[in-house]
């Protein structure tokens, strides 16, 4: 069972989220690899492969203007060849995302995630929390930012990556990290059977 996390960072907070979703998986399952989209929007040659191997693929990217980085939006139309040959199709898929602001029309990113998945025949997941939405709730509570379709998280704008995201939003990583590899697994042993 492996578990592929695909993700473009413009300043180094979705790496940090990133890799929060890594160690997430990683508890579940040792097969988690993290590839980087790199600032010219390419990945590695092999990376396709690695892609076309995984049970599971977690795609990620910061909502620029409303929507994916253009790095990201050049991988994802490069996809367009392992979606003429249907390689992902029935592959489980997630998403999230990083931003500015509280909102920052993150919710826009995860749709274009869910539609890239969806043109790959692909099975969404969701991210299976409930929102932190009461008087009591802090900022770093579980899903504060209260998004069902994905993670999503929040970086101010003049913070560095090791000030943003926030302590709660990368907790909300490791445990969608962790929901997703579990996920995965369950959908292994159930073709197992």
């Amino acid at each position: 069972m492996s578990v592929v996390i695909i993700y473009h960072s413009g300043y180094g907070h979705t790496k940090k989220l990133a890799e929060a979703v890594f160690q997430g998986v990683q508890a579940v399952n040792e097969m988690a690899i993290l590839i980087a989209i790199d600032a010219e929007g390419n990945i590695p040659a092999e990376a396709w492969e690695t892609l076309a191997k995984a049970d599971t693929i977690i795609f990620g990217s910061p909502t620029y203007m409303g929507s994916v980085s253009w790095q990201f939006k050049k991988f994802a139309d490069a996809s367009s060849k392992a979606w003429l040959a249907q390689t992902w199709k029935d592959k489980l898929a997630a998403g999230f995302t990083n931003s500015a602001s509280m909102n920052g029309d993150k919710l826009s990113t995860i749709h274009y995630l869910i539609t890239l998945a969806m043109q790959h025949a692909m099975l969404w997941a969701s991210s299976g929390f409930m929102p932190a939405s009461t008087k009591a709730a802090t900022r770093n509570d579980i899903n504060y930012l209260g998004c069902f379709a994905g993670l999503i998280s929040q970086s101010p704008s003049d913070a560095s990556p090791e000030e943003g995201p926030l302590p709660g939003d990368l907790e909300t990583a490791k445990l969608f990290g962790k929901r997703i590899a579990e996920l995965t697994l369950a959908r292994q042993t159930t073709k197992l059977t």
